[in-house]
């Protein structure tokens, strides 16, 4: 045991000369998920703004007074259209959808003929494309309360034109919501800890081979097992101080978050612990692939080639969930790193 820990101390000490490397190494760790956090939350924030605005962009609404009060009678604004208004939704400088009212429309109306109305968008125009099915509500329920005026006027109940309705109940908790939404943290967690064990495992066997050091470290009076398993607990050792770094940097962002976010994402103690315990068996394991891997190599270049086939591979298992229709399974716990996101889901969903 002591030869174990005296060859992974060698190895950490190796490791700590390097601050430079090791310095970026944690601050991306530690930063680069909570940045993700801040940026959802600006979004969600911009997202709730616009909706409290309560604004319906029309092009020709001087040709539907009867539509501009029921905008109105709802609590919403109306501004024309801008010139160019075609242009400005391409280029994404119009951040609402335009509702393009005909010179028909209160002929129309009168008559009681159908009346279309065109609502434009640009699908590269996210704001104004989330937009879309407010508006559409919105002009769908002004139909609707003219059907049920011209029924009442002619004696007919609106209700004779349906005969049920239904209620929608979503068995989601909160969190299970909001997990959807911050799905990308276990990915962030889980690739900062294997990026952490690569450069280590890189750094330890191909790179001790280059700068000659690995020679007289096999010519010491120390068995082979010894120092692979004292390189296998630094490699190890440092992936996990990642990992808890990068879990330990999502707990404090919660005070930046805004109020609605605060309320979605619970991120204390527990769910830090349980996230170290999920990963903890993984970061061992993949640090021992990689250093197996690193160790075949006879250059840092080769090295660097080959455990980059192994990131790569690490790097798509988690996509699997995403393109699958059937949503989670047991069978995905079968698949490390897949699994490992799975359960960590499981952890911001409080199953």
């Amino acid at each position: 045991m002591r030869r174990w820990i005296a060859i992974a101390a060698k190895e950490v000490r190796d490791a700590l000369r390097d601050r430079r490397t090791l310095a970026v190494m944690m601050l991306t760790s530690v930063l680069a998920g909570p940045l993700v956090l801040l940026a959802l939350s600006n979004m969600l924030a911009s997202l709730e703004a616009r909706a409290e605005r309560r604004v319906v962009v029309v092009d020709g609404i001087e040709h539907a007074p009867s539509l501009r009060n029921h905008f109105e009678r709802n609590t919403y604004s109306v501004q024309p259209a801008p010139a160019r208004w075609q242009q400005l939704l391409r280029e994404s400088r119009l951040g609402d959808p335009v509702l393009v009212v005909g010179a028909d429309f209160s002929q129309k109306l009168r008559d009681g003929e159908f009346i279309t109305l065109q609502l434009v968008s640009h699908s590269a125009n996210r704001q104004a494309e989330s937009a879309v099915p407010r508006v559409r509500r919105l002009v769908s329920s002004f139909g609707a309360e003219r059907g049920n005026l011209q029924l009442a006027l002619r004696g007919v109940s609106p209700d004779s034109l349906s005969v049920l309705d239904v209620d929608e109940i979503d068995l989601a908790s909160a969190r299970a919501r909001a997990a959807r939404l911050f799905g990308i943290v276990p990915l962030f967690v889980l690739m900062a800890m294997l990026y952490g064990a690569l450069g280590m495992a890189i750094d330890t066997t191909a790179g001790e081979r280059e700068r000659g050091s690995l020679e007289p470290l096999l010519g010491t009076p120390v068995p082979r097992s010894a120092i692979v398993l004292g390189k296998w607990i630094a490699a190890g050792g440092v992936s996990l101080l990642i990992a808890a770094a990068s879990v330990a940097g999502f707990v404090p962002t919660q005070a930046l978050l805004g109020e609605s976010m605060q309320a979605m994402f619970r991120f204390g103690l527990r769910e830090a612990m349980l996230f170290m315990l999920i990963l903890a068996p993984l970061g061992l394991a993949f640090s021992a692939l990689l250093l197996a891997v690193a160790a075949g190599a006879r250059s840092v270049r080769e090295a660097q080639a080959a455990c980059a086939v192994l990131m790569l591979l690490a790097g798509l298992l988690p996509l699997a969930s995403v393109f699958s229709d059937s949503g989670e399974s047991d069978a995905d716990l079968r698949w490390p790193v897949l699994a490992q996101q799975v359960l960590m889901s499981r952890v911001l969903r409080g199953d």
